[in-house]
């Protein structure tokens, strides 16, 4: 092993505690999607304590942080997330994601000059419903980047998972209340609307391609029983195995909506919620690398093509490896059959399973980019689509 990777080891052990214990607390205080400023400021705080110069907030956004180390040569941004979900809280375990992500970064740090790069851990918030990585594509935030990593928690290890394509709507029926017994006739249902919405959608789904994906709640459905509802509002997401084909299935499935305001009499208002999602393009280099580092802690992580294509979930991670080489690897906290986006998850990323989490994807994301730097491999990086030239 070269004192490089040796010192990567040493380094995330000396620190291993303290991340642990943020990873809990963030357990402890979950925060939704734009509103993590108790996070990302505990997150930098920790970084600029640790010799990172750090810019928070960052880039137009209140809750991303930018914290950099390293003077000179190929750029490397190791992603944080730390939104939680409504509910079920640190259910996708942002909070490991997070803490790996400054394992790595602290573990490069006064390695940066000697290899001859530079690192960034960029705090990305809103992850699991606006897409803030798109913000902080439109922001340059990885104008500048030749490698963008991070890890994230699931029941198995899974080198390049498949994460698909998505668009998460908002549907909003409008029609006239009337009193539902006695005048039910003065009435335009937007309940009934909201309802056939659904059961159109149900009948779509007999034609939709076996990777197609479409699901939604009523969130808004009225105020009382004897009151026909006058407004309701469903949330929705429309997923597709890549961005051309969710082009496709979009105009589909907002017929469904619009048809659904024909039968009832109601109008319907369609809103985009943040940004659509792009489908994840691992790099084979990295994941090459991070696979074998992976092997030597342990773990014998899955190809992606080994996991049913019904298993696949989306990430605003997916946008980021359009325009950089990316690795997003799946790292398995041995908690099947409980798996990601139950409470039950979030219970899981506080155990010991899910502190080896932390450790093993600290270790294993710097020690890939030990091995790049080293071996100067940045050449063999797969240019993502928007770096390529029109005639690439």
């Amino acid at each position: 092993m070269s004192p490089n990777r040796e010192t990567v080891r040493a380094r995330i052990e000396e620190v291993r505690p303290q991340l642990a214990d943020i990873s809990r607390w963030m357990y402890e205080n979950p925060e939704l999607a734009y509103e993590e400023h108790e996070s990302s400021a505990r997150l930098a705080d920790f970084l600029a304590r640790n010799g990172f110069a750090v810019t928070h907030p960052a880039y137009g956004l209140e809750t991303a942080f930018a914290a950099r180390v390293g003077t000179t040569g190929p750029h490397v941004v190791i992603c944080a997330e730390y939104d939680a979900l409504p509910g079920v809280g640190h259910a996708c375990g942002h909070n490991i994601i997070a803490t790996a992500a400054l394992g790595a970064g602290y573990a490069l740090a006064p390695l940066a000059d000697s290899l001859g790069i530079r690192v960034t851990v960029l705090g990305t918030p809103a992850e699991e419903k606006y897409g803030g990585k798109v913000d902080l594509i439109e922001a340059g935030a990885f104008d500048d980047v030749d490698v963008a990593m991070m890890i994230h928690p699931a029941p198995m290890d899974v080198v390049d998972p498949r994460c698909i394509a998505v668009a998460h709507l908002d549907v909003h029926y409008r029609g006239r209340t009337a009193h539902a017994s006695a005048f039910p006739e003065q009435g335009i249902n937007a309940l009934d609307a909201a309802v056939q919405a659904y059961v159109n959608i149900s009948t779509l789904r007999q034609h939709l391609l076996a990777t197609d994906k479409v699901h939604g709640i009523i969130a808004e459905g009225g105020e009382a029983p004897n009151v026909i509802p006058d407004y309701t509002r469903s949330s929705w997401y429309v997923r597709a195995d890549t961005r051309r084909r969710l082009d496709e299935l979009l105009p589909k499935v907002i017929a469904c909506f619009d048809g659904a305001a024909t039968a009832t009499g109601c109008e319907v208002e369609i809103e985009y919620v943040g940004h659509i999602y792009d489908e994840l393009r691992s790099d084979p280099l990295l994941v090459e690398l991070f696979q074998r580092n992976a092997a030597e802690l342990g773990r014998s992580m899955l190809r992606g093509e080994a996991v049913p294509p019904s298993q696949a979930g989306s990430t605003d991670m997916g946008n980021v490896s359009q325009v950089v080489p990316t690795l997003h690897p799946f790292l398995s906290i041995d908690c099947y059959p409980t798996v990601n986006h139950q409470k039950e998850f979030a219970d899981h990323t506080i155990t010991p399973k899910g502190e080896k989490a932390i450790h093993d994807g600290a270790v294993a994301m710097a020690w890939t980019i030990v091995d790049i730097a080293e071996s100067g491999r940045w050449d063999e990086l797969v240019k993502a689509p928007t770096q390529m030239s029109p005639t690439a």
